[in-house]
């Protein structure tokens, strides 16, 4: 579903990410841990091209993300769903504005059927009846969950996670987490995550990358990393105890 090949980011003399390497197949859950700053989200906006890479190749569904027009760039577009740290809602719109808006931007559909996709992808993460809400009568969880709403507006075959579960309380976390489960198997869909919340990597994930220094360290599965020998990731995962 994603390959990445030399894949490289610099920001002036910055090295972000040096010739990373990296295959994602159909289906993967798959969670990208290290320091802060280190890359990650940088990595998935190459991956929507929200950002361009200094050198080196990404694909994702076959499709040579950095060749494409901005028309097919757009049709791409509608096959992944992003889930920003910050929700990244309208504050001016309420909730059925929110999750409808790329539909009314990018389809030529009835506002009939608009109004039935926003009714099952609200039902989908569990906030029927929360239509005519603004952003600012949510708590924090429930405009994590409309940001997930308005992502699965196309019915994507990827999810792009960035920081999901910051900044929430653990028992809502534990509510996002379980959403993010029950879309990887319901929906089968791709889903990455970039955190540094292992509870939720533990929990999400069947596979785990390490971004440091640039580069990027397979570690397996969440069993794997608990028991690595690596010095740098124990130091990581530990918190230097």
């Amino acid at each position: 579903m994603i390959k990445a090949t030399n894949l490289t980011k610099y920001f002036g003399d910055l090295k972000v990410l040096e010739k990373v390497n990296l295959e994602i197949g159909d289906g993967s859950s798959v969670a990208i841990i290290g320091p802060s700053g280190c890359g990650k989200s940088t990595l998935l906006k190459l991956i929507i091209r929200l950002d361009e890479p200094t050198a080196g190749t990404i694909q994702v569904d076959e499709q040579s993300v950095t060749s494409l027009s901005e028309e097919e760039l757009i049709e791409l577009r509608k096959k992944i769903g992003m889930i920003f740290q910050t929700s990244a809602l309208f504050d001016s719109m309420n909730v059925y504005d929110n999750v409808a808006f790329a539909l009314h931007q990018h389809t030529r559909q009835s506002e009939s059927r608009i109004r039935q996709i926003v009714r099952d992808k609200l039902k989908m993460v569990e906030l029927e009846g929360t239509e005519n809400l603004m952003p600012s009568e949510l708590s924090g969880g429930m405009q994590r969950r409309v940001c997930i709403a308005r992502a699965l507006a196309f019915d994507p075959k990827i999810i792009l996670y960035d920081e999901p579960t910051t900044g929430l309380d653990p028992i809502t976390s534990v509510t996002i987490e379980d959403l993010m489960i029950k879309l990887s198997r319901e929906l089968k869909v791709t889903s990455i995550l970039v955190t540094h919340v292992l509870q939720t990597v533990y929990r999400v994930a069947n596979r785990v990358l390490f971004l440091n220094d640039a580069r990027l360290l397979e570690l397996g599965s969440p069993a794997d990393v608990k028991k690595t020998a690596d010095p740098v990731v124990r130091k990581f995962i530990t918190g230097g105890l």
